[in-house]
């Protein structure tokens, strides 16, 4: 392996923002705040929702997360819970999540990829973003 293929070592700090970043997804998903989970993407972001739906820059992202969010209707509580981080470069992660809604029909399971990227003033932002619907879990 050379080392341009080593891992690269993340801080502490950059741990905890990306994690804090996925607090506040699940946050805002409880609240339903759709302005409030607009605020951890990227300008360039792009998302592809659990069923699919392609959403490419900050302005799509936008237009389906104020149309949805709000009307939003889930009887229970999502919890959402970073279950692996890797540094890509020092300010590019891959980040694994376990999402869970709970009802009282039962628990459903999404396995988000977070792709994000530290700015320059040190925020961490979700920039390349794919759900995925876990069946039968």
């Amino acid at each position: 392996m050379s080392t341009q293929d080593a891992p690269v070592e993340a801080p502490p700090a950059d741990i905890k923002a990306i994690e804090d970043v996925v607090a506040a997804v699940e946050r805002t998903q409880r609240a339903k705040d759709a302005e409030g989970f607009l605020t951890l993407f990227h300008p360039d972001a792009l998302w592809t929702t659990a069923h699919g739906k392609v959403l490419l820059g900050f302005e799509a992202i936008a237009g389906f997360t104020r149309a949805v969010l709000p009307d939003a209707v889930w009887d229970g509580d999502v919890s959402y819970e970073v279950t692996h981080a890797q540094f890509l470069r020092p300010d590019v992660a891959a980040v694994k999540v376990r999402q869970v809604y709970h009802s009282a029909e039962g628990d459903t399971e999404g396995a988000p990829l977070y792709v994000m990227t530290k700015q320059d003033d040190g925020r961490w932002l979700l920039h390349a973003c794919q759900n995925t619907e876990v069946r039968g879990a």
